[in-house]
This record gives C-alpha cells, sequence and structure tokens, in this order.
C-alpha cells in the first residue's frame, strides 16, 4: 500500500502525443512508485470540464496542426478554470503546443492565428520553411541544474512579463534561436519544447515536479538520494 497519492490529469492526451512525450507521465509514475506515491491519471478531453480542484498534477503534451486547432478551439471553455489552477500554484508541465496554447497566441504554420488562453503571458510565431531540430541543452542558474534533451518546432516563443526560461541554451535554439531562452517557468508551470519525451535525461527535473506536487498536498519533499 502506498503511503501517498496523487491525481494526475493528462490534458487532451487522447489527441496530443507527438514524439512519444506520454513518456513523461509514464517516468513520473516509475519515479513515484519507488517514492511510495501511487499516482491516478485521468484524461480530461473535448466537451469536458477541468475540475481546477481535483488534480495535483497536469501533463498538457503537444500534437499536430489538426488535432492542435481542435484542441484550441475547445480549451476556450476551460480558460477559466486552468488560469485559477496555475494561479493557485498547481503543479503542471506542458511541451510544445501545450506550452504554445497556455499563451496568448500562436501562428500556425498556415499563417492563421490561434488563440490561447492567455494563462501566461508568451506569444509563438512560426518560421518561413525553416524548423528548429536538434540536441539541446540548457542550463537553470537559479536551481544549478543542467538538462539534456531533443527539439523538433517551428514555432518561436517570445517571454512575457513574470515569465522565467526554464534555462539559458547553451547548445540548439530554444524558444526562439535569439535570446537564448528555452521554456518557462511561472509559479508552479514549467513548459519546454523538449521532446522525446524531457524527463527521459532529466531525473533531477522528474523529481522537482513530484517534489513540488508532494510539497503542496502534503509538504513532504524527497531527494535524489530516494530515487536510489
Amino acid at each position: 500500500m502506498s503511503d501517498f497519492q496523487l491525481n494526475f490529469c493528462h490534458l487532451y492526451g487522447n489527441l496530443l502525443n507527438t514524439y512519444g512525450d506520454n513518456g513523461n507521465l509514464l517516468l513520473l509514475n516509475y519515479y513515484a512508485k519507488k517514492l511510495g506515491i501511487s499516482i491516478e491519471t485521468e484524461i480530461i478531453s473535448v466537451f469536458e470540464d477541468f475540475d481546477d480542484t481535483k488534480y495535483d498534477f497536469v501533463f498538457f503534451g503537444g500534437g499536430q496542426d489538426y488535432e492542435q486547432k481542435i484542441v484550441s478551439e475547445d480549451i476556450q471553455t476551460k480558460k477559466d478554470s486552468i488560469t485559477r489552477y496555475i494561479e493557485n500554484d498547481g503543479v503542471m508541465l506542458a511541451i510544445c503546443g501545450g506550452f504554445q496554447l497556455l499563451g496568448e497566441y500562436y501562428i500556425g504554420a498556415n499563417g492563421e492565428k490561434i488563440n490561447g488562453i492567455s494563462a501566461l503571458p508568451h506569444y509563438t510565431l512560426s518560421q518561413d520553411n525553416n524548423r528548429f531540430i536538434g540536441d539541446i541543452e540548457i542550463y537553470n542558474k537559479e536551481f544549478n541544474e543542467t538538462y539534456y534533451g531533443f527539439e523538433n518546432h517551428n514555432g518561436m516563443t517570445f517571454l512575457g512579463d513574470g515569465e522565467k526560461a526554464l534555462g539559458a541554451v547553451i547548445k540548439g535554439y530554444g524558444n526562439n534561436g535569439q535570446d537564448k531562452t528555452e521554456g518557462v517557468i511561472y509559479k508552479n508551470v514549467m513548459g519546454s519544447y523538449f521532446h522525446g519525451p524531457l524527463l527521459a535525461k532529466n531525473k533531477q527535473l522528474a523529481l522537482r515536479l513530484i517534489n513540488m506536487a508532494m510539497k503542496k498536498k502534503y509538504h513532504v519533499t524527497f531527494s535524489l538520494d530516494d530515487l536510489n
């Protein structure tokens, strides 16, 4: 019997799963089990309400343009509840399209402006006939941690007031290929363009997300030694 339980929400998990990003949930489940934490995961998709008081962690992945367009329309019905969740220090990991949709808007590959929910103040432009693809390495000075991964995105995201980058780019392109930022941190939300999935090479970041949820719910945290 587990000592603790965390309730996870996978936003649009039946629609958004490019590049194996669902693997982030598998890794969090694996690490949680080692820490004596049981995980209950529920997919919330189109035409379903998001209860901002129910979950301890939310995962929001990315998808192809067609699926993201569907999600961009439906998520407007969840805008207020997702924003409340974020402002009440709810823990969230958003990858690529999920990261973009939390912001004000993004420009699709065909030039169409697609509204986000403006829960965070960033915005995303598109590139003409170009993508940022390859291995990426970033450094978070506040945590003194280096994260490794793979990026593959057309979007160029620019952070807004009150947002910090997940890390400074050492190798690769990052959010926009210009300002050396990658990803975002806002309250207990982390966003990134790392695919493959992000947490596969970054155990310390997986533990950080678990600890954020555990601290909020149980006032308990763990160390990397607890995972060995």
